[in-house]
C-alpha cells in the first residue's frame, strides 16, 4: 500500500510540509537577525537529517543510504521529522494547520502499515 503512487505523493507532501514548518517556526518565533538565520537553517538541517539516515534497500527510496541505519532508527527519524513539523506549526501559533498536519500524518501512517512493518523488520 505504501508504494502506491498516491501514498508516495502524500508522503512527499508531508516531507515538504515538515521541512517548511521548521522554517516557519524559526521565522515566527525569533526576532531579527535570528529569524533570517533560523528561517533558512532549520529547514536545511531537517532536510539533511531526512536525506542522510536511511535503511539500505528501502523500496520507497532509491535503495541507497548515505548513513545506513536500522529500520527502527529510520522510523524514529521519520516520526521526529514529520511529527516535529506538526509540533513546529503548533509552537509557531498555527494550531489549525498543525492539527491538519497531524491528522494527515496519522492517517498516512495507518494506511502505510506495511512500510512501518518493513522498517521494524529491517
Amino acid at each position: 500500500m505504501s508504494l502506491n503512487p498516491f501514498m508516495l505523493g502524500v508522503r512527499f507532501l508531508l516531507e515538504l510540509a515538515a521541512i517548511v514548518s521548521f522554517g516557519v517556526l524559526g521565522w515566527r518565533e525569533f526576532d531579527a537577525p535570528w529569524r533570517y538565520l533560523l528561517g533558512a537553517v532549520l529547514p536545511l538541517i531537517v532536510a539533511v537529517v531526512w536525506g542522510t539516515f536511511a535503511v539500505p534497500g528501502d523500496p520507497s527510496r532509491n535503495g541507497e543510504a548515505t548513513v545506513a541505519v536500522p529500520g527502527a532508527v529510520r522510523l524514529v527519524v521519520e516520526v521526529a521529522v514529520l511529527g516535529g513539523g506538526a509540533v513546529a506549526l503548533w509552537a509557531a501559533g498555527l494550531t489549525v494547520t498543525a492539527l491538519i498536519s497531524a491528522v494527515v500524518l496519522v492517517a498516512y501512517q495507518a494506511l502505510a502499515y506495511d512500510r512501518v512493518g518493513w522498517l521494524l523488520s529491517h
